[in-house]
C-alpha cells in the first residue's frame, strides 16, 4: 500500500506539489476537460493525445495509476433510450481499448445517477465546515445547494454565506452535474431497485469484455449515500450496502471488475461502522478486487454523518490500514472529502494533512515507501 492523490485536471504546480509531499502515484480526474469530454458523457477519446498527457504527468515523477472514465448519463439512457444507450456504450468500450494503447491499465467509474446527496455543511473543528447527510433533514433546496455535483467537492466552497444567490448557485451545480451525467433526483423517472440493477448490468456487461481483452481494471465507485429502504425521491441506491458490493461483484468474474473501494461511502452504509468497518474492509480486500481506495472517514452512520478529517472519525484508520494489509491489498490510498473553509479554498492544506496522517499510518502499520 502507498499514499496517493486523487487530482482533478492538474496544472503543473499542482503536480509539483503533489511530488514535494512525497507522492510517487496519482488518481486522475479529467471529466469535463476537452481531452476526455467536454461536452459531457461519452466522449471519443484520443489515444495518441492520451498518450501523451500520461507522460507529460509521469515527467514529475508520478506513477499514473488510476484515469476516470466518464460513463455519464448512459445508466439513465438505458432506461429510456436503449438504442441510444448502446452507442455510448461502444464509444466506452472503445475508450478502455485506447486507454490501454496509451498506457494506462486502470480506469475507475462512478454509478452515480443523481449528485452525492448531502444536506448541511456542519461545524467542524476549528472553524472549518464538515459536508453532511442526515435523511430527517432532507429538502430539495439543500439538496441543490449542499450535493457534490459533477467533478470534485460540494457546490459549498466554505461557508453557507459565502454562497452565491440560489438562483445562481442551482444553475452552476446542475451545468457541473450535466457534464457528468448526474441529475437531480426529483427531476427524472423513478429508478426501482429492478432498474438500477438492470442498468448496471447493461453497463458491466459492456464494458468488462473490453476491459480484459485490453488488459485493464475497471473500479467503480459505490453508490454514495446509502439510502432508505425504497430510495430517495423515487431513486433507489442498490450499491449503497454490503450486499448491494457483494452483489455488484458477483455480475462477473473477470478481474477487470472490480471496486474503487471508498471507505468513507462504505462507512455511511453501516449505523455503527466503528465496529462493521474493520471486517468489511478485510472481506472486500480479500477478494483481489480493490483496485484503488479513498481513505476517508466519517462521523455518525447510516442516514446521519458528516464527512471529517481522518484522525477525529468513527473508524480507527490504522486498523483499518491493518485489515486491508490482512486481505492482501497493496495498491493506493488516497485521502478525500476533507472537511471546506475559507482559510485553505483549494483544500491543498487539508489534503496534504491527510497524506502526512496516511503516511504516518502506513508506517506504524510497517510499510514503507518504495523510495525515499
Amino acid at each position: 500500500m502507498y499514499i496517493s492523490e486523487q487530482l482533478l485536471n492538474p496544472d503543473e504546480r499542482r503536480l509539483r506539489l503533489s511530488a514535494q509531499l512525497g507522492v510517487e502515484h496519482v488518481v486522475l480526474d479529467n471529466r469535463g476537460t476537452e481531452l476526455v469530454s467536454a461536452s459531457g458523457g461519452a466522449s471519443a477519446w484520443d489515444s495518441a493525445r492520451l498518450g501523451q498527457y500520461r507522460r507529460w504527468v509521469e515527467g514529475f515523477g508520478l506513477k499514473l495509476d488510476v484515469f476516470a472514465l466518464d460513463v455519464g448519463s448512459i445508466l439513465l439512457d438505458s432506461m429510456v433510450d436503449l438504442a441510444g444507450a448502446r452507442k455510448q456504450r461502444a464509444v466506452l468500450a472503445d475508450n478502455i481499448r485506447k486507454a490501454a494503447d496509451a498506457g494506462i491499465d486502470c480506469l475507475k467509474y462512478n454509478v452515480q445517477m443523481v449528485g452525492i446527496t448531502r444536506t448541511a455543511l456542519k461545524p467542524g473543528r476549528g472553524g472549518a465546515m464538515n459536508s453532511g447527510f442526515t435523511l430527517a433533514d432532507y429538502s430539495p433546496q439543500d439538496d441543490d445547494r449542499h450535493s457534490y455535483w459533477g467533478v470534485g467537492y460540494p457546490g459549498s466552497q466554505a461557508t453557507p454565506d459565502s454562497l452565491p444567490p440560489d438562483a445562481e448557485d442551482a444553475a452552476s451545480v446542475r451545468e457541473a452535474a450535466a457534464l457528468c451525467g448526474q441529475r437531480v433526483a426529483r427531476d427524472v423517472p423513478a429508478v426501482s431497485e429492478k432498474a438500477g440493477w438492470d442498468a448496471i448490468e447493461f453497463l458491466v456487461e459492456g464494458l468488462v469484455p473490453a476491459a480484459e481483452q485490453a488488459g485493464v481494471r475497471l473500479a467503480c465507485h459505490p453508490h454514495d449515500p446509502a439510502y432508505p429502504p425504497g430510495g430517495l425521491n423515487g431513486i433507489e441506491h442498490v450499491v449503497g450496502s454490503a450486499d448491494g458490493l457483494r452483489r455488484f461483484l458477483a455480475l462477473s468474474p473477470s478481474r477487470s471488475h472490480g471496486l474503487n473501494f471508498c471507505q468513507g461511502t462504505v462507512a455511511e452504509m453501516f449505523t455503527d461502522p466503528g465496529k462493521a468497518m474493520i471486517p468489511v474492509i478485510e472481506e472486500f480486500a480479500a477478494t483481489g478486487r480493490i483496485y484503488m481506495v479513498h481513505f476517508r472517514n466519517i462521523r455518525g452512520g447510516y442516514l446521519d454523518f458528516q464527512e471529517v478529517f481522518p484522525d477525529e472519525g468513527d473508524v480507527d484508520m490504522l486498523e483499518a490500514i491493518k485489515a486491508y494489509q490482512r486481505g492482501g491489498y497493496a495498491g493506493p490510498l488516497c485521502p478525500d472529502h476533507v472537511p471546506v473553509s475559507e482559510l485553505d479554498t483549494g483544500r491543498e492544506r487539508f489534503m496534504s494533512f491527510a497524506l502526512g496522517y496516511t503516511r504516518g499510518l502506513l508506517q506504524a502499520a510497517g510499510i514503507r515507501p518504495s523510495r525515499p
